[in-house]
């Protein structure tokens, strides 16, 4: 049974930095591609980074939203089952839930979701 856990959210200042967690379990980690959402207040869900599965023509690769170029970084250790955020020199238009996402064969996965808030 696929699970994904987030957590490491919490109230910080703009320019502080944060690290999510998705913990998971039911699959091989690194042999899925995963992603991080995030979902404002009155806006739709979007994406933030992806990474690659092991396995793809490009292992590991990974992409992110323009939004947080430079300063997010999606990484995973398979030793733990757990993927992360690093988030630095946050923003106040950060804010949001942030949810780990697997998309695995014909369905797909999501956390419950973990909020981050960034005050000016």
């Amino acid at each position: 049974q696929v699970q994904l856990t987030e957590s490491g959210g919490g109230l910080v200042q703009a320019g502080d930095s944060l690290r999510l967690s998705c913990t998971t379990s039911g699959f091989t980690l690194d042999q899925y591609a995963m992603g991080w959402f995030r979902q404002a207040p009155g806006k739709e869900r979007e994406a933030v980074a992806c990474i690659s599965s092991s396995d793809s023509s490009n292992p590991r690769s990974t992409t992110y939203a323009d939004s947080v170029k430079g300063r997010f970084t999606i990484s995973r250790r398979t030793s733990s089952n757990t993927m992360f955020l690093q988030m630095n020199s946050l923003k106040p238009e950060d804010t949001a839930i942030y949810y780990c996402y697997l998309p695995h064969g014909a369905t797909d996965y999501w956390g419950q979701g973990t909020q981050v808030t960034v005050s000016s």
